[in-house]
């Protein structure tokens, strides 16, 4: 008999620990960090090929940050035909409630599905030894169990949490889950790794929807009533669900293992059991430079060379990444160096976990370098800010084809557009006119106006901004094809 398995992709985080690379408006799992895709994208396609008695469902269940919608669908949309039931969390509120989100809608008509939750931002190299482990996990979380998947620690690591487990026979696959520890001392860690019947928490979960829902009853009965309260007013946005956000900011904020994979332990007699199986795959959560340069292909000397603008001369065991400069090194050792549009991060490897109190630091000074990149994505294409100044910006921006941005205005400050590549299409107050390479209009403040792309390549064009305040909050919207009205959201574009 066939089980059909709903793929759950939890999108949220941060990534603090990849600055200058990860920001909050693009962070890691929407980056192409070890290789031509972006992890979210890998995990998509980590989904290909299931056979042997195992069917996916059609549509899998995506949770992101509202922020995030338009990375999400599109990312998804490059390496998937079908489509995504896409939930946006109007705040983040950790993996507890982002999982009854996904379930709450899993199980609208009826349904009790096996969900394989995943987190969007880890590696995994053996795609076949996944899905064997997935395999040998389903029959159990069919009949009601929770499964959560542990990585044989190959060092004792501080920045994970341990799966303690039972091992009943030799042969076994699957085995009873009896403690969980999050992120030990160091020396703790070692004794894990010593006793061997430890596992690294990979974060990755199989169960049904009915056991989940169950479960938070017991455990954390205020989680599922404001998801459940945030799901009856959810509505439905383009191609996005959206859950009320007055009930889902009441929810509290809690991990899948806090909330309910500690307490289930602590109450056999409530009949859910918990168990694990051993994931031999190539994993890694990426939740660092140091762990990136683990996975990465290294060079004799122990080097990763990320990007093409990088010369190094008796450097050994370092991480370069180029982004858009050269980078040049000399006689380094075990440091971590990236290079982006507008920051630079050079670290020890071993201090890399401490990059989020630097994140930290500079978020609380105001800088707005932690929230996004100097290149900007928008759902019609993206923008480049080139220089600033007082009364001033200039930003390269590139509408893909068939795309266009909002009908807008602003109240403080003027554009000049001038076309560098392709064929605009402007709308200024009641004219519609073109405009090709070479040429150029000027937008006062105050008249409404529109920048589309009608062509089949990349619409590329100049813009000056002058004015006395030049704040991304200075736009109203008139009309978009993109859902953007609210008067809530201020991005360009």
């Amino acid at each position: 008999m066939t089980t059909e398995l709903l793929p759950v992709i939890l999108c949220g985080g941060s990534g603090t620990r990849l600055f200058p690379l990860s920001r909050e408006s693009h962070p890691k799992q929407f980056l192409a960090l070890t290789g031509p895709q972006t992890m979210l994208q890998q995990t998509a396609m980590r989904l290909r090929g299931w056979n042997e008695g195992i069917s996916l469902a059609p549509t899998p269940t995506l949770v992101c940050h509202e922020e995030h919608r338009f990375l999400a669908a599109s990312q998804w949309g490059e390496v998937e035909s079908g489509a995504a039931s896409i939930i946006l969390e109007p705040l983040g509120r950790n993996t507890a409630p982002a999982l009854t989100l996904a379930a709450l809608h899993a199980c609208r008509d009826g349904g009790d599905p096996v969900m394989l939750v995943m987190p969007a931002d880890h590696v995994i190299q053996d795609i076949t030894a996944f899905q064997n482990a997935v395999r040998a996990g389903l029959e159990y979380a069919s009949r009601g169990a929770v499964i959560t998947f542990g990585i044989l620690p190959q060092y004792p690591e501080t920045g994970f949490g341990y799966i303690q487990y039972r091992h009943e026979h030799a042969e076994d696959r699957v085995c009873p889950v009896e403690a969980f520890t999050e992120k030990p001392p160091l020396a703790l860690a070692q004794q894990y790794v010593q006793q061997q019947n430890f596992l690294w928490n990979s974060g990755i979960f199989m169960l049904r929807t009915s056991t989940w829902l169950r479960a938070l009853q017991l455990c954390n009965p205020e989680i599922l009533g404001s998801c459940q309260a945030a799901m009856r007013s959810a509505r439905h946005d383009l191609d996005f669900i959206r859950p009320d956000k007055a009930a889902f900011t009441a929810c509290p904020s809690d991990s899948i293992d806090y909330a309910v994979m500690e307490k289930l332990l602590a109450h056999p007699e409530w009949g859910i059991a918990c168990s694990v199986v051993s994931l031999k795959a190539g994993w890694s959560d990426v939740g660092s430079w140091d762990a990136l340069w683990k996975v990465m292909e290294r060079d004799s000397r122990g080097n990763v060379v990320i990007g093409g603008a990088v010369l190094h001369q008796d450097c050994n065991d370092t991480l370069f990444m180029s982004n858009s400069r050269l980078v040049t090194g000399v006689g380094l050792r075990d440091l971590v160096v990236v290079e982006t549009a507008d920051a630079v991060l050079v670290a020890d490897k071993r201090c890399t976990q401490e990059v989020k109190s630097l994140v930290n630091r500079l978020s609380q000074a105001g800088h707005r370098i932690t929230n996004q990149h100097r290149k900007v994505h928008r759902p019609w294409g993206w923008y480049d800010l080139i220089d600033s100044g007082e009364r001033f910006q200039v930003k390269r921006i590139v509408v893909n084809p068939g795309a266009s941005l909002s009908l807008q205005m602003h109240q403080h400050r003027a554009e000049h557009w001038v076309v560098v590549k392709g064929e605009a299409e402007v709308t200024h107050g009641e004219r519609n006119f073109s405009l090709k390479e070479n040429e150029s209009t000027y937008i006062p403040p105050g008249h409404k106006h529109r920048l589309r792309n009608r062509g089949a390549q990349p619409l590329e064009i100049i813009e000056v901004q002058s004015g006395s305040y030049l704040g991304e909050d200075d736009i109203v919207r008139f009309d978009d094809a993109y859902g953007r009205i609210d008067a809530s959201e201020s991005p360009h574009g």
